[in-house]
């Protein structure tokens, strides 16, 4: 191994911090105010917003079974299942399920996907959750309609970084 007296007085670490430095300022990687991570969280009128975008307008309550647990001992891995008690025919399916957190940095959870071939509306996952919140779940069927549920879950260490 050479000592730093032996390389002028620079070490290894130094010269390859160096030329990262000098690579990113040469290909424009600068910091830029405004697009680091987003410290606020969503409110519920964010999470309205989410969904009228979606669907037009809110939707009724409806047939969706939200599995949560009431009490999330840790954040960063709360796991949920959501099944939707519809057809899955040709006819009329659920096409869309959304998943929304209203106090998370984005209320955008997740997204899924069906066809009358999946035979039945579920799904499951696990997410995390920065706080103690609602976690909204929205349902849109093949003809237009829609319907919605909601749990609150109580979260004692966040996971989203706060």
């Amino acid at each position: 191994m050479l000592d730093t007296q032996e390389t002028g007085g620079t070490s290894r670490r130094r010269v390859l911090f160096s030329l990262g430095g000098a690579a990113a300022v040469a290909t424009g990687l600068t910091v830029v105010p405004g697009l680091g991570p987003r410290l606020a969280h969503a409110t519920e009128a964010e999470v309205t917003d989410v969904i009228t975008e979606m669907l037009g307008e809110m939707p009724a309550e409806g047939a969706i079974s939200i599995d949560l647990p009431e009490i999330a001992e840790n954040g960063n891995t709360v796991p949920l299942s959501v099944e939707i008690d519809a057809p899955m025919t040709a006819d009329s399916y659920v096409q869309d399920i959304m998943v929304l957190a209203d106090g998370n940095p984005s209320p955008r959870v997740a997204q899924f996907h069906f066809t009358p071939m999946n035979g039945k509306a579920s799904a499951s996952t696990r997410m995390r959750l920065v706080q103690t919140q609602n976690v909204v779940v929205v349902a849109r069927m093949s003809d237009g309609q829609a319907m919605m549920a909601s749990k609150q879950v109580k979260v004692t260490i966040g996971g989203c970084g706060g």
